[in-house]
């Protein structure tokens, strides 16, 4: 499992695990991992299948976290985005010992809809979405990306860099692709969700398209000891739309 360990101001400095969305890599944090190492260590992981990690031959969102959690420090704040918040969730939920604070980004329990999750997608607009990453890859990030750039100009720069370290990681093989949809359509972790005991914050984009605010705000009114911030105008990655907004609502709550 690759991992980015990025020094912190201290060697006594706080852990920050950093797990991205599916799809994608690590170098998607490269707009924030800056204003997050003058506070913390960071460890950047690239998801099994994904940037420079290796296919795992897992078949579970459980052996998928666990596998994350191998490349992890012994004790760590974590902060996942879609996916990786969709993981980082699992990890809290299995080793609540390696966890200290836990932010989930435009994440949710349960991504596919069910006749008691309304808030779920259609299995097909998972589909559609990774046949075009297997067929289309640096087109359709790059497209995935400028749209959360809409109405944010000043960001573009920031997001064009972005794009270019995504690209530059190399793009997922379209086994890993698959195998990351099919984790991610079996997997459902409502039950888990109450019992996950750290204290938790909860960041949605009001505009978020693939999402919910409806998932999100289920999330945070399930986890025991959350804090909901519903970030307006953002889309999908608030942390690219909304840098600075994103960072101020993450380090008030790490640093508290």
């Amino acid at each position: 499992m690759f991992v980015d360990v990025v020094p912190g101001p201290k060697p006594s400095s706080p852990n920050l695990t950093l797990l991205h969305g599916w799809g994608l890599n690590g170098a998607v944090w490269n707009g924030v991992r800056a204003a997050l190492a003058t506070h913390f260590t960071l460890h950047i992981i690239d998801l099994p299948g994904h940037g420079r990690s290796h296919l795992t031959p897992v078949t579970s969102m459980n052996a998928f976290a666990d596998a994350v959690l191998g490349a992890m420090p012994t004790q760590s704040h974590i902060m996942g985005w879609s996916l990786g918040g969709h993981t980082a969730l699992a990890i809290a939920a299995r080793h609540p010992q390696r966890i200290e604070r836990m932010v989930t980004v435009c994440c949710t329990p349960r991504f596919i809809q069910a006749p008691d999750w309304p808030q779920g997608k259609r299995p097909e607009v998972l589909a559609e979405f990774a046949a075009r990453l297997g067929s289309q890859y640096a087109a359709t990030i790059r497209n995935f990306l400028a749209l959360q750039a809409l109405n944010q100009p000043k960001m573009r720069d920031l997001i064009r860099q972005v794009y270019e370290a995504v690209e530059a990681h190399g793009a997922p093989s379209v086994e890993s692709l698959a195998a990351a949809l099919e984790i991610l359509k079996a997997s459902d972790l409502r039950t888990s969700i109450p019992l996950i005991p750290h204290p938790a914050l909860v960041i949605q984009g009001d505009h978020d398209a693939l999402t919910s605010t409806a998932s999100a705000e289920w999330l945070a009114d399930h986890l025991p000891n959350s804090i909901y911030c519903l970030i307006e105008h953002a889309a999908h990655a608030p942390f690219l739309s909304h840098r600075d907004i994103f960072l101020d609502h993450v380090l008030a709550f790490l640093n508290d």
